[in-house]
């Protein structure tokens, strides 16, 4: 599912944090560690994992208990990052690619050799155990969208131990079925197939029945886990009070990663030791990876110049030399010659949204949002380049419309990276003048020819209706305060009066709902930071948050040609070029820049780290000294 997430250090909708993700490059093969090495790898700030089982609900859906924690342990069905792009990487897949039938509705999936910790293949009962839990479970998935998986699959049959065939109830777009559906599952072991603790293996009945004929049994299975792993189904708001048993509850030794687990505490200490029963194709070669939290960014820098971690992260604001390229630092904080400085760039868009039925107003304020012209002028003042030069010290790169722009991919490798509203003011005035407002620079700017016609302010806009909004943003995202306040100048200059009230990132988020054009909504503007994170479905289409009532389009744009364009995406084996084309001029939202998501500090004598994954997921069984 793509999320509308942030990386701000606080905290998020989805409780995803700034996490940063590294892919290591392949490393000759080797049996288990054999030496006492050790990589000690810095948590982002207050980004400790605290959730174990790979079936969370939204609350424990994040980067930290996903990409940076459980993937170490339980692979995923299919690998997404290779070579710093989102691309599949068929080498760390538990299978190879799907093979699709020519109507595009029976999907193949062939598994690789592969072994539990406990000497059990990975097989595809443990596919089908996974399936079942998703039927059943659908409500606690955090991923799960009506109409998607399970929704859209007919059937899953198991005709061999190392097979499995989905049957679909209407074509797809095999390119958004993988990316974006099967990137979901994540193979369980059949040691978890229980209802009791010390019930044989197997014996809940959820990884052996055909689909979906057990909910019933998996209701049980799935709250024995849930529980085991700190969530009470049957009272969700209990706090997790088993993070102290993580590393000693004999069903999470049963793995299928690199890693095994060997301590944790509630504190975020955590030590992994090398699986010797791994059969990937990267074996660790180091003895041991520790993950070490911070409570302040403060903290973390300070590890970094006594040398106490072996990758961490260097904050925006600490960084002494601007760059030129946003990939390449000119050179390194003076107190870090340890390291080498590398960026990377998540998989996501900028932007922040309209809300286009607010009631601010009396209702004028969602109705001027509906008028393009008004959009385009707003677009039309926001200098991205400016921005990432001046506020981002050169690392950022532009946000130009729905699909990012950075890394390269195949899903958008031809989509035009053009800017169709570079900064013009002169523009910008003039939109809003030929459309019958009165443009007071450094004013506010006001209707003077309400109603409709190609020279008017438009439909249900009163005469001396003003431009004047309020956005409410994040100020603990890194920079914030100097971009909000920078484009507020902009703004102005063609009468665009914007207040900012400031809020944390998870106010701003709970404020910026879907609303109808029915009831009072009176938020206008909102900006939680970062937009959205294309992970775990790195396909990016727009049906999450741009497709008419989905329910992360928070600003409830509605448009059929995009409606269109979307299901086309979905559906069929159309690419992504009219969607992105159309909404980069339809501009739902305010475009803006992406500032890097992490500068990393990658000790000297350490090998294997780059490139870096821009879905977050570490490998560092990959990782040398």
């Amino acid at each position: 599912m793509t999320q509308r997430v942030k990386r701000a250090s606080s905290g998020v909708l989805l409780a995803f944090a700034l996490v940063l993700g590294l892919l290591s490059v392949s490393s000759p093969a080797a049996s288990a560690a054999t030496t006492s090495s050790v990589v000690r790898w810095a948590e982002p700030v207050q980004a400790a994992p605290n959730f174990i089982f790979p079936f969370m609900t939204l609350d424990n859906f994040s980067v930290a208990n996903i990409n940076t924690f459980q993937y170490l342990m339980y692979r995923p069905l299919y690998w997404f990052g290779s070579g710093g792009t989102p691309n599949l990487n068929p080498s760390l897949s538990l299978a190879s690619p799907p093979r699709y039938s020519s109507s595009s509705k029976t999907v193949t999936i062939d598994l690789k050799a592969a072994k539990w910790s406990n000497g059990e293949t990975v097989t595809s009962r443990d596919v089908m155990f996974w399936m079942n839990m998703l039927h059943a479970e659908k409500g606690w998935w955090a991923a799960y969208s009506p109409g998607t998986m399970p929704d859209n699959v007919r059937s899953v049959a198991a005709p061999s131990s190392s097979q499995v065939v989905f049957t679909l109830s209407a074509p797809v777009n095999p390119s958004w079925f993988t990316y974006d559906q099967l990137s979901q599952i994540t193979p369980l072991p059949v040691a978890w197939d229980i209802a009791s603790l010390g019930a044989p293996p197997g014996s809940g009945g959820c990884s052996r029945a055909a689909y979906g004929s057990a909910d019933t049994q998996c209701d049980a299975v799935f709250s024995l886990l849930s529980r085991q792993s700190g969530f009470n189904p049957a009272v969700p708001t209990m706090p997790n009070l088993a993070l102290g048993t993580y590393a000693t509850n004999p069903l999470w030794q049963v793995v299928d990663g690199p890693w095994r687990l060997s301590s944790f505490d509630t504190l975020g200490n955590i030590e992994f030791t090398a699986n010797p029963a791994y059969s990937g194709p990267v074996k660790p070669t180091v003895h041991k990876f520790i993950e070490v939290p911070f409570s302040s960014q403060a903290d973390e820098v300070a590890s970094l110049a006594n040398g106490s971690v072996d990758v961490g992260y260097l904050p925006l604001g600490d960084v002494t030399s601007r760059t030129t390229n946003p990939y390449v630092p000119s050179k390194n904080n003076s107190d870090l010659g340890a390291y080498n400085l590398r960026p990377m760039y998540a998989w996501e868009i900028n932007y922040f949204p309209y809300n286009f039925n607010s009631s601010g107003a009396y209702g004028t304020v969602g109705k001027i949002f509906h008028q393009l012209y008004f959009r385009q002028a707003l677009q039309s003042l926001v200098n991205q380049p400016r921005y990432i030069s001046d506020i981002f010290k050169g690392f950022g790169v532009p946000t130009y419309g729905p699909t990012p722009s950075s890394p390269p991919s195949r899903a958008t490798a031809s989509l035009s990276k053009a800017n169709p509203y570079p900064y013009n003011v002169t523009k910008a005035k003039s939109l809003l003048s030929s459309h019958g407002w009165k443009v007071v620079p450094n004013g506010i700017s006001t209707c003077q020819s309400p109603g409709t016609g190609p020279h008017r302010c438009g439909p249900g806009i009163p005469r001396n209706a003003q431009l004047t909004f309020n956005l409410e943003y994040a100020p603990e995202v890194a920079l914030m305060d100097q971009l909000m306040n920078a484009e507020v100048a902009s703004w102005a200059q063609a009468g665009i009066k914007i207040t900012l009230t400031t809020a944390s990132s998870n106010v701003v988020l709970s404020d910026a709902v879907p609303c109808s054009a029915r009831e009072s909504c009176g938020w206008e503007l909102a900006n939680w930071g970062v937009g959205w994170l294309f992970e775990p479905s790195a396909y990016p289409t727009g049906e999450s948050i741009f497709l008419s009532g989905a329910g992360s389009n928070s600003g409830s744009y509605s448009d059929r040609t995009n409606d269109a364009n979307i299901a086309a995406t979905v559906t069929t084996r159309a690419t992504l070029a009219s969607y992105a084309r159309y909404l980069s001029r339809q501009l739902p939202v305010v475009y803006q820049p992406s500032q890097v998501t992490s500068l990393t500090e990658i000790k000297k004598t350490l090998r294997g780290v780059m490139p870096q994954n821009p879905l977050f997921s570490i490998t560092p069984e990959g990782w040398r000294f």
